[in-house]
């Protein structure tokens, strides 16, 4: 299955078969991302991180994989230090990065951006988050995720709560869902279900999906919790952010009527959706979940970059 030199802008972008095969892929890259073992594959490669929006995680998985690989990486992390704030176009810094790098990684606030970034670049581009639109490579990583401690997606009772119209992982990640035959609930507040067109396509997958407003009742049957924050940086107006703020709220009082062997998930950052008290109970995943970007971005920086052993 080759994947040199492919662009990585939407989950859709892969078929089933080779979102397992990345999957695959970064299982074997588990010991090189933990610093047990030495990788030198992608010795000599550039990787640029262009970032215009802030990041913890993705920008330094991103980097870390890289590194662990034996690659070198370059970027910003606040485009205020570039050449944008002179009026630079989306496009030409784009160029500029292809001339410098191997591979692309771009986080942008415009839904949208990394297909013109990837129309305008001859050099790989993985789309790292587009406004409200898609996070390919933490979908990735949440399926690795459920996988590695679920042992399996399918069959599984998946809980999407939060923010499902602005959250631009829970997008990506109901798609990739309903390819497995997870079934899938998304509670939300009002104003903040999954947008219609999502549903759609989870509907067109053959996807199993219902929507709620109650946490509490699907608790019991829920092998994975995923929980996503409101996003005040995504509402148009703050008075509409302020009605949802604290809507949900995930505690050890909610998680006395879980399975024992509910994992519970979280893109991060957190707020108060989450509270700390839940961080060293049994259902806590996010921690781990955020390792697991390593290996699944040292697998598909390999593979995009011709390089596929480990």
């Amino acid at each position: 299955m080759d994947f040199t030199g492919r662009d990585v802008v939407s989950i859709r972008d892969l078929s089933k078969d080779e979102i397992i095969h990345i999957l695959d892929h970064a299982a074997k890259m588990l010991p090189a991302a933990q610093g047990e073992k030495l990788s030198k594959v992608l010795n000599g490669k550039i990787l640029a991180t262009l970032f215009f929006e802030p990041s913890t995680r993705t920008r330094l998985s991103f980097e870390s994989s890289m590194l662990r690989l034996g690659g070198m990486c370059m970027g910003f992390s606040d485009a205020s230090g570039t050449s944008v704030v002179k009026g630079e176009t989306l496009a030409d810094t784009i160029r500029m990065a292809e001339a410098y790098a191997d591979a692309i990684v771009l986080r942008h606030p415009h839904e949208g951006a990394a297909k013109l970034a990837a129309d305008f670049s001859s050099k790989p581009v993985i789309n790292a988050g587009d406004g409200a639109g898609q996070h390919p490579t933490q979908t990735l990583l949440d399926l690795f995720t459920i996988r590695t401690e679920k042992g399996d997606i399918a069959d599984k009772n998946i809980v999407l709560v939060g923010d499902l119209k602005y959250g631009r992982t829970v997008h990506s990640l109901s798609y990739a869902l309903s390819l497995f035959g997870a079934s899938i609930t998304c509670v939300a507040p009002p104003g903040l279900q999954m947008p219609p067109e999502i549903v759609s396509h989870m509907k067109q997958n053959g996807g199993k999906f219902n929507l709620s407003d109650s946490l509490e009742s699907v608790i019991p049957g829920a092998d994975v919790l995923y929980v996503t924050r409101i996003q005040k940086e995504r509402f148009p107006d703050p008075e509409e952010y302020r009605k949802v703020e604290g809507a949900f709220r995930i505690d050890n009082a909610l998680l006395a009527n879980a399975k024992r062997s509910l994992i519970v998930m979280h893109p991060l950052p957190r707020v108060n959706e989450i509270a700390p008290e839940v961080d060293a109970g049994p259902h806590c995943r996010y921690f781990k979940q955020a390792f697991y970007g390593v290996p699944v971005r040292m697998a598909l920086l390999s593979l995009i970059l011709g390089k596929g052993g480990i």
